[in-house]
């Protein structure tokens, strides 16, 4: 579930709770959580809305727009799928960060990192690349995803994806351009 950027900050406060999706299956369920720019959201209920007239003035304000119309016409924007009310709360930070800012790496916890890398570089289509896309994150940091993706003979999306699971690992972070590695992530690449 994405957030366009004007609703960050109610997410962040907690004035933004609710989201209405047109999906063709649920893309949260309840009891789950999701990452966001502005940290963790704990999901409260997915339920169905059979039509969107039955959407109040008050959710509309919750879900972050001015009043009903104005996501009425969002709405129809996107008129294909199964609409949902989405209930959330804003549920902490997003842990990556404290995870990323700790240098500290115990021999079982670069043990318990090393073993995810070789799963990754098992199940790649492309053959290992964990170690290389660090270590040019490393001597490259905050250049363009594509020039860096190109720069392997790699396509930019799944070299993003690629990247994304080593952020979840904590050992990078995005820039407003490009990557660099994290605390944590140089902390592992000198003892690879």
């Amino acid at each position: 579930m994405l957030f366009p950027q004007r609703f960050w900050a109610g997410l962040a406060d907690g004035s933004v709770e609710l989201a209405f999706r047109r999906w063709r299956r649920p893309g949260v369920k309840a009891g789950g959580t999701q990452l966001t720019r502005v940290g963790m959201l704990a999901i409260d209920a997915v339920d169905v809305v059979p039509h969107p007239d039955e959407i109040t003035e008050d959710e509309a304000r919750r879900a972050g727009y001015r009043d009903r119309d104005e996501l009425l016409a969002e709405l129809d924007r996107h008129p294909d799928g199964t609409l949902y009310r989405i209930a959330f709360h804003h549920a902490g930070a997003d842990p990556r960060v404290a995870l990323r800012e700790d240098p500290e790496v115990s021999d079982d916890e670069l043990a318990r990192i090393r073993g995810r890398l070789a799963r990754l570089d098992r199940a790649s289509r492309h053959g290992p690349w964990t170690e290389t896309v660090l270590r040019l994150i490393a001597a490259r940091p905050a250049v363009r995803a594509a020039d860096l993706a190109a720069s392997l003979g790699r396509e930019t999306q799944p070299f993003k994806t690629d990247v994304r699971k080593l952020k979840a690992l904590g050992l990078t972070e995005s820039l407003d351009v490009g990557y660099r590695l994290s605390p944590r992530g140089r902390s592992v690449l000198d003892r690879l």
